[in-house]
């Protein structure tokens, strides 16, 4: 979905990493989005997204629900924060998939461990060891100010919270009820239909929901799913 839209958009496109599951899904993906305020757009993409649908190996008509957790993180130049280089665990494979002469010839994928949250990331974009060292870095460093910044805004728990949330990863946002073609934010309470159409690309409409919430403060009084 983010990455037909991105295309519409005319952005560029490129995947850092992925893990796929046996049904030819995925279990993680890394991508990143270069483009005019490609963050600015996606920003309320964060947080747990709800699929209620009947898959097609289920017999008896019995009703799944699955959740995708979603993270946009812009890349920034500066982090306002120190990490401690001796934290950070490095450690350098053969990317996967095809990838030419060199590329899984080479240790040239690079997977980088904060060690004292865990935070594990894994690039395998890049055709050189070093760039791949140096954008997965980045990928780090952006998720720990993340880190820093949901936990400094935990501590100002006193003050008003924005009424669209917390922008948490374990936040559920929105749900994708396929049986009745329908697709509810429940920050803004509003709803669309047309998931095929969305689920090809076109957010536009929810996108744009949110910038007129930022224009105006006001929410959605649809009734929430």
């Amino acid at each position: 979905m983010y990455q037909k839209f991105g295309e519409m958009e005319g952005w560029e496109i490129k995947k850092i990493d992925e893990s796929k599951s046996e049904l030819g899904g995925y279990k993680e993906a890394s991508f990143e989005f270069l483009g005019k305020k490609v963050y600015e757009v996606l920003r309320y993409e964060t947080g747990v997204h709800r699929i209620q649908r009947i898959p097609a190996t289920e017999k008896s008509g019995r009703v799944h629900t699955s959740t995708a957790s979603i993270a946009v993180l812009p890349i920034k130049k500066k982090i306002h924060f120190e990490v401690n280089p001796a934290d950070i665990e490095m450690e350098f494979t053969r990317s996967g998939g095809a990838g030419g002469q060199n590329v899984n010839k080479v240790e040239t994928a690079v997977r980088l461990v904060h060690k004292p949250t865990g935070i594990t990331v894994r690039c395998q974009s890049e055709r050189s060891q070093l760039k791949n060292r140096e954008k997965g870095m980045a990928l780090l460093l952006s998720k720990l100010e993340a880190l820093h910044d949901a936990e400094e805004s935990k501590k100002h728990t006193s003050e008003k919270k924005n009424q669209l949330g917390t922008g948490d990863r374990s936040e559920k946002i929105r749900t994708y009820n396929i049986l009745q073609d329908r697709i509810t934010d429940h920050r803004l309470k509003r709803s669309w239909h047309n998931i095929p159409k969305i689920l090809g690309g076109d957010i536009s409409p929810i996108i744009e929901s949110f910038r007129e919430y930022e224009r105006t403060g006001l929410l959605g009084n649809e009734e929430e799913a």
